[in-house]
């Protein structure tokens, strides 16, 4: 059964809750769910309502335009989506498996509402893989050169847009993705960065870990911008550790960390739960 998600967030103030909800029973929908959070910093106002459109008076190419007025009435930006998208997901790797891996056996179990469409990587060593999960794969290698790295975004871009891809996963893809892909994608990549932003940006972040005797070790998925690993933070976790483990032992806790903080990440994003509000974001369980 379809439900259609309405993501909003607007200036707080009274009677936006029973607008919404007025909205929905008017029109002969049912709430199945919903959520909302009040920023009293900013006085702003978030909420996910999920209802059932059996027996909806609009259709699902009209709803947007019906609930314009309430949108207009509170200042709301507004998403309207369906559970039963289905967006074309490209992931991307390097050499580590473990993140792509994860992905595309959750994919196969059904646990992921997306269509994957293409695995890409800088290296060879994931065609048999995708060919297992029956992806298409695209080997697409840094040649030598000035123009070697540009040359290769190059063909990832046409490689994306050929497969129409709607949304991009980077599993420990380890190459910076320039603005020129960023900006057609906006709030539509997700990157697992291996440690806990802000801290231990840029490269080997568990050798700076460990030089540092840290107690706790992460790891981040955020949306990808413009500004490297800076991007909304989607979710996070941790795991302790201690002098006793080495570069090695905090790579390995790492990689558990990173499976399952991306794969929570891209759940929430495909299942329409995530809301970025300017450099964060809110995020409905």
């Amino acid at each position: 059964m379809t439900h259609a998600v309405l993501l909003l967030s607007c200036p707080d103030r009274t009677g936006v809750v029973a607008a919404v909800a007025d909205f929905v029973w008017r029109h002969g929908g049912n709430i199945v769910d919903a959520e909302q959070h009040t920023d009293d910093v900013d006085g702003a106002f978030f909420q996910r309502v999920e209802f059932d459109m059996e027996g909806f008076a609009f259709d699902r190419d009209d709803l947007g335009r019906a609930f314009w007025p309430v949108a207009e009435r509170f200042d709301m930006d507004v998403r309207v989506h369906f559970t039963d998208e289905r967006p074309r997901l490209a992931i991307l790797a390097s050499k580590a498996p473990h993140c792509l891996e994860d992905l595309l056996s959750r994919w196969r179990a059904g646990e992921l509402p997306a269509e994957v469409v293409l695995v890409a990587s800088n290296h060879p060593d994931h065609a048999d893989l995708a060919a297992f999960s029956g992806v298409p794969f695209e080997h697409l290698p840094v040649g030598d050169g000035p123009d070697a790295a540009s040359e290769q975004e190059a063909r990832l871009a046409e490689v994306l847009a050929a497969a129409a891809v709607e949304r991009v996963v980077l599993a420990r893809y380890m190459r910076v993705l320039s603005p020129a892909i960023v900006d057609r994608y906006p709030s539509r990549i997700i990157n697992i960065h291996h440690s806990f932003l802000p801290a231990f940006v840029g490269a080997q972040p568990y050798r700076q870990a460990h030089e540092r005797g840290v107690k706790v070790i992460g790891a981040t998925a955020h949306y990808v911008t413009e500004d490297l690993d800076q991007g909304p933070i989607i979710d996070q976790d941790v795991t302790r550790v201690s002098h006793r483990d080495d570069v090695a032992e905090l790579a390995r806790k790492g990689r558990d960390l990173e499976v399952t903080v991306l794969a929570r990440a891209v759940r929430a994003d495909l299942e329409h739960r995530v809301l970025p509000f300017g450099n964060r974001t809110i995020v409905f369980h």
